[in-house]
């Protein structure tokens, strides 16, 4: 399955909105297969869920079931189900192979409220013109450095004025002229570059301030091909015959 976080439910966490669709799958009325062992539980698989306070077009989900189910009925009946803010886009039955494997970067729309383009546009470019740029991320486990720089896949940053999607907070949205946006293609990293760390980034290099949160949107998530370009990790299931 493939889902969207929009709007006020990008405030959500993770454990939040897993908690959510395993009560919408439920009440849809979805057979979820349960693991086996002393104590079983609903057999989904969450794919590099979205950093709470981002939205996202590409959340991704595996869920094991029990029969055999037409995946365009599942995707009504649950999206029907949940509440605003989420979203089924797409529902295909799974071919072989973990989604897992399908997936290693993703593209992210940063929008960045009282900063135009004209002042993102010298940041992104000394930006890239670095050998590294690491900046400290604060982990379970202590602080640790992370190289955003390497994290980013060719061709790095680049602005943009591709819309996002008209979710429930689009009135409260800068005005573009005041408002830069740029896209970034990030690789799954260990820690994970997120795009907060994307504009610490900009800050260390380049000295650039954001007077405003950042806003996030999550447009894709695949691996990455060899001319940077992401590969839909539900492709090979739509092209595979159904039983």
């Amino acid at each position: 399955m493939r889902y969207a976080k929009r709007g006020r439910a990008r405030f959500s966490s993770h454990r939040d909105v897993a908690r959510t669709m395993e009560w919408t799958l439920r009440r849809a009325g979805v057979p979820v297969a349960l693991s086996h062992g002393f104590s079983p539980h609903p057999r989904l698989s969450w794919i590099g869920a979205a950093p709470t306070g981002a939205a996202s077009e590409a959340e991704y989900l595996e869920i094991g079931v029990t029969e055999h189910l037409d995946p365009e009925l599942v995707a009504r009946e649950v999206d029907a189900a949940l509440p605003a803010g989420l979203a089924v886009i797409e529902v295909v039955v799974a071919g072989p192979g973990a989604l897992a494997d399908r997936i290693d970067a993703s593209a992210w729309l940063i929008e960045t409220p009282g900063v135009p383009d004209e002042r993102l546009a010298p940041a992104i470019e000394a930006f890239l013109a670095a050998p590294e740029v690491v900046v400290e991320r604060v982990t379970k486990n202590g602080p640790r450095p992370l190289d955003v720089r390497a994290a980013v896949a060719e061709p790095g940053l680049t602005l943009t004025r591709t819309d996002e999607p008209q979710d429930a907070d689009r009135q409260d949205r800068a005005p573009a002229a005041t408002c830069g946006r740029l896209t970034a293609v990030v690789r799954h990293t260990t820690p994970a570059a997120r795009p907060d760390d994307v504009c610490s980034a900009l800050r260390d290099v380049a000295g650039l301030e954001f007077p405003e949160p950042v806003r996030a949107t999550r447009w894709a998530q695949g691996r990455l091909d060899e001319r940077g370009e992401l590969i839909d990790p539900l492709l090979a299931d739509r092209a595979a015959p159904t039983a």
